[in-house]
């Protein structure tokens, strides 16, 4: 199904120099991928002249965040099918054609970390982190349990595909700017009735340095916070119908 559409990965980056190539270089062996871009987020290191060694589009995104960052991404592809992923070698481009398997039934496919079987030992994924992402999935689930039959275990898995369609459907929607832009994103879609599957994707060790937002159990902390505080945040917003422009 895929074949007849643009497919783009979009990968935010910062300093991410020690992960950057080797993580193009998998991803580069998925003939579905039409376009690969990487979203340098002021990089103080070799991240975005090693991105243009590989060959890959390089997009600059200057304010500082990750959600701006994946936004800048989807903003800026080309592609009838976007898939987000990350830059630190945490997940595999042997997923792909999962997430392109189940797109074709669905606007959104979040990719869970929180299945056992498919977290590789040493990855950042301990209890503590696990039941987090899985207490705060349910939240959620639990909020458009009425309007909203989808499943959800995890809230803060990047590596997720939808279509560019469903990303103008609910851009207007997205204003986070950390990490809290996941569950944003799930809210947003649940808010304005986009069909979401999960599916467990293979979850491995970073192949370098520390996780920006799981440093310490306080910034775990943070994170979690400000993620509950978003999802509440969308569920009071008024409906919005307006799309992105083209």
């Amino acid at each position: 199904m895929y074949k007849a559409f643009r497919v783009s990965l979009i990968i935010p980056a910062y300093n991410e120099e020690a992960t950057i190539a080797s993580v193009i270089e998998d991803f580069k062996t998925q003939e579905a991928l039409d376009e690969i871009i990487i979203v340098d987020n002021n990089s103080k290191d070799r991240t975005a002249e090693i991105a243009h060694q590989q060959g890959v589009r390089v997009v600059t995104e200057t304010k500082q965040g990750y959600g701006h960052a994946l936004r800048r991404g989807m903003d800026q592809a080309t592609g009838d099918i976007l898939i987000l992923c990350e830059a630190d070698g945490s997940f595999r481009s042997s997923d792909v054609n999962k997430f392109l398997a189940y797109i074709e039934d669905a606007g959104l496919v979040i990719g869970t970390r929180t299945t056992k079987q498919m977290v590789d030992q040493g990855a950042r994924m301990n209890f503590i982190i696990r039941m987090a992402n899985v207490a705060w999935a349910k939240f959620l689930q639990m909020l458009w349990f009425f309007t909203n039959e989808t499943r959800f275990t995890d809230v803060g898995c990047t590596y997720r595909a939808l279509w560019k369609q469903t990303h103008r459907q609910i851009r207007s929607g997205l204003r986070s700017v950390g990490p809290e832009f996941s569950p944003e994103m799930m809210a947003e879609a649940l808010r304005q009735k986009v069909k979401i599957v999960e599916i467990p994707v293979r979850y491995y060790q970073r192949e370098g340095g520390e996780s920006k937002h799981s440093v310490s159990y306080y910034h775990l902390a943070k994170t979690a916070l400000k993620m509950l505080r978003t999802i509440i945040r969308k569920k009071l917003e008024r409906s919005s119908n307006r799309e992105a422009p083209s």
